[in-house]
């Protein structure tokens, strides 16, 4: 029993200390995403908040209103985490009162607990939480709290999926690998949740103990998690380039134009648009710009940007993204070929035609000729 303390003590202090050197590492650090990183910075510091449980209760070991509240704070880490999200995928996020809703299921859990916990002497309290395995005011905070994990994480995959998918649309940088990461890191972070979820079955049940041993793991885990993004964070300080809100999926304006019956375009005004957009594509070479988006073309073209999304995102099947990479990839086809320039590293190239990573040039390259960069090279 003594070994299982002692590991807990360890790893909850690294991981602690960890935790808040993040927290004050991104609330201390100059940049522009300061909404971003403070979120993050709220977010390590809840779960930190939550693991100091071991330490806690070895400096106060009775049952006592800030304990519980301490407790409770774990309702309010998947709702900044959600704001987090949002606002590294979002360029235009901004805070708003509307965001207080979520807090209402940590103010609901809170408020039950008024009468039988809050509200009463020590006494009670003890005898509360020696029986807390038959009080429907904590059977109804780990329902709540779960029921909540689950709709808040489907809502992360939800805002994840459509800011790639606009991105995609919208843009042609390298930061889709951004969203990629985010998407990695949601995963571990529904994997460890789930983790807890098991502990809790298992507090509730007839073998307590087993939760503890989960309990272990699950710190060790969220040690390395923390590790993880610290080593992230630290060599990708400009880690997403976000996009504005306002922008609406093709799928959506395509909905919207056959309600409005507007979307037939003449063969005529389709076609010249397509040769005004190639004949730019080809003549100024605006994709050796690693950052264009589809605003840039529009206002170069004069081809409104709705226009211009219908006709690449919808006319011609491509995602904005895919339909740059391929003028960049053939730009690299030609740089490969040519005799005189035989001497330039294929990562002089991808940074020549637009790209800003090796993965995502190697990656666009293969998808388009069937064969690597070096490979390509070898037989032209």
């Amino acid at each position: 029993m003594n070994v299982k303390i002692d590991l807990l003590i360890i790893v909850t202090v690294v991981s602690l200390f960890i935790s808040l050197f993040l927290a004050f590492f991104l609330f201390s650090v100059k940049t522009k995403h300061k909404t971003s990183n403070y979120l993050f910075a709220a977010f390590l510091i809840l779960c930190a908040i939550d693991t100091s449980q071991t330490l806690f209760n070895l400096i106060i070991d009775k049952p006592s209103n800030f304990g519980m509240l301490r407790g409770l704070f774990a309702f309010l880490q998947i709702p900044v985490f959600y704001l987090y999200v949002l606002s590294v995928c979002y360029s235009d996020f901004k805070l708003k009162p509307k965001h207080l809703l979520h807090l209402l299921p940590f103010v609901i859990a809170n408020a039950i607990l008024i009468p039988r916990f809050y509200a009463v002497d020590d006494t009670s309290k003890i005898n509360f939480i020696k029986g807390y395995q038959k009080m429907i005011e904590i059977q109804f905070n780990h329902i709540l709290i779960h029921v909540q994990l689950i709709v808040y994480i489907i809502a992360v995959f939800m805002v994840l999926r459509k800011a790639k998918k606009l991105y995609l649309e919208n843009c042609a940088g390298t930061s889709i690998s951004s969203y990629n990461w985010l998407f990695q890191f949601t995963v571990v972070l529904t994997i460890l949740y789930s983790g807890a979820l098991l502990k809790n079955i298992f507090k509730f049940s007839d073998y307590p103990y087993i939760s503890e041993w989960i309990k272990i793991g699950l710190l060790v885990f969220q040690l390395l998690i923390v590790c993880w993004y610290l080593f992230k964070a630290l060599n990708n300080p400009g880690l997403f380039r976000s996009i504005d809100s306002k922008l609406k999926l093709v799928s959506d304006i395509v909905l919207e134009e056959k309600n409005k019956e507007q979307l037939a375009v003449s063969e005529k005004e389709y076609n010249e648009e397509l040769l005004k957009l190639q004949h730019y594509m080809v003549e100024e070479k605006p994709f050796l710009n690693p950052s264009l988006t589809i605003q840039d073309v529009s206002a170069t073209i004069e081809i409104p940007v709705r226009d211009l999304s219908l006709l690449i995102n919808h006319k011609l099947e491509q995602h904005f993204y895919d339909f740059v990479n391929t003028y960049r990839i053939e730009e690299a086809m030609e740089i490969l070929k040519d005799t005189t320039k035989s001497k330039m590293t294929v990562l002089e190239i991808l940074y020549e035609v637009g790209f800003n990573s090796k993965s995502s040039f190697n990656t666009a390259f293969k998808k388009h000729t069937g064969d690597t960069p070096t490979v390509y090279r070898k037989s032209a």
